[in-house]
This record gives C-alpha cells, sequence and structure tokens, in this order.
C-alpha cells in the first residue's frame, strides 16, 4: 500500500499519464429558482452579429486542480464574444463573463442568450442582470445537451486541438493556453461554413471591424 501522492510523483518522474476519461462538469443541483423556456430551440444560426449567444461551464482538471471556464460564443460566426476563467465554479465566474460580454454589445443589441439549466444560470442575479441589458434569456431542456450542442461543440474542439494534445503542467500554464487558443479560434482557424474565414475575418468582410 502506497500513498496517491507516491503515485502522483512517480507518474509525473516518468512522463505517465492517466487515460481515463474525465467526469464531465455538470453545473445543474436540481431544481433551484426559476427557469426559462428553450426560446433558441436549436436554431444555431443567426443573421448578424449579437443577435444570439450560447453560453456554459467547462472544467478542466490539471494534476487534480481544476479550472474552470465560461465562455460566451456568437452563433452568427462562431466567435468567442467572451470569456472569464476561475478556479472556483462560483457565481462571479458566470456574472464576470456576462459584463464582458455585455460590454462588446451597441446601443442597438439585444441578444438572446442560451444556456442550460446550470444553477448559475436561474440565479435572480444573472437573471436580472440579462434584463436590465436587454437581452433575452433561453434555456435547454432538462437532460438535453443538444439543446446547447454549439457551445459544447466549441469545448470539444478546445479540448481536443489543445487540451488534449499539450503538456500542462500548471494552472497557470493551463490559463495562458486557453487565451493563446481562443485568441487563434477566433483571429486565425478558418472554417469552410465561414467561406474559409476565420470567424473575426468573416465578421469584419460583412460588417467591418
Amino acid at each position: 500500500m502506497v500513498n496517491h501522492k507516491v503515485v502522483q510523483r512517480l507518474m509525473q518522474r516518468l512522463g505517465l499519464k492517466s487515460l481515463v476519461r474525465p467526469k464531465k462538469y455538470r453545473s445543474y443541483r436540481g431544481q433551484g429558482h426559476e427557469r426559462t423556456p428553450n426560446i433558441l430551440q436549436r436554431r444555431f444560426h443567426a443573421e448578424r452579429p449579437n443577435q444570439a449567444w450560447v453560453t456554459d461551464v467547462t472544467e478542466f482538471n490539471v494534476r487534480g486542480e481544476k479550472l474552470y471556464l465560461s465562455p460566451v460564443l456568437d452563433l452568427y460566426n462562431g466567435e468567442i464574444v467572451a470569456y472569464q476563467m476561475s478556479r472556483r465554479p462560483t457565481f462571479e465566474l458566470v456574472r464576470g463573463m456576462l459584463h464582458k460580454a455585455i460590454g462588446r454589445l451597441g446601443l442597438q443589441d439585444g441578444p438572446l442568450i442560451h444556456s442550460d439549466q446550470g444553477w448559475q444560470y436561474q440565479m435572480p442575479a444573472y437573471q436580472r442582470l440579462v434584463r436590465h441589458h436587454g437581452l433575452t434569456q433561453s434555456m435547454s431542456r432538462k437532460g438535453n445537451c443538444l439543446d446547447n450542442a454549439a457551445m459544447e461543440s466549441f469545448f470539444g474542439t478546445l479540448k481536443s486541438e489543445f487540451f488534449n494534445l499539450t503538456r500542462i503542467d500548471t494552472i497557470d500554464q493551463l490559463k495562458e493556453g486557453i487565451r493563446r487558443y481562443i485568441h487563434y479560434y477566433n483571429h486565425d482557424r478558418i472554417k469552410l461554413k465561414l467561406k474559409g474565414l476565420s470567424p473575426v475575418e468573416y465578421r469584419a468582410e460583412a460588417f467591418g471591424p
């Protein structure tokens, strides 16, 4: 019998990593506050920027330490409008993300913002902030991850193209890596459905910088 820290130290020395699939972070905690209907209805497209957003929280694990990422994705071009990272999945994580996203809005913008039924999105403080800034809230049905497939797709891409292919030893390294990847994803990573342009290039071509 040995302590788990001994095993971890030996694995690090030998360059070994566990391939056990980590559990997906779930923010749903049963019946919470007021929930809203699924207005988006899996219509993962928009005719202009800041018309429809999707958001969620995902979890990363680095040698037993966790980091949570809360981004907002614009359904017009798949651009990550804003994001926030934290070592704990607190309400401040989501509120900070939302404040940053709202700061990107023009005077005439009032997007739909869609999420799952996570407890953060059921908080009265979150819903008041959404209404105060003229946004419309939408929520997935309980247990239907496909209702937020656009956000899940981004998380899958982020983890398959960056996290799963990169040796990361500390949370600070992970944070910097996520920042670099999101900049690359927005500005340089092309998409066929965007005429071979990156999200930022596609938006700029149609609506200016």
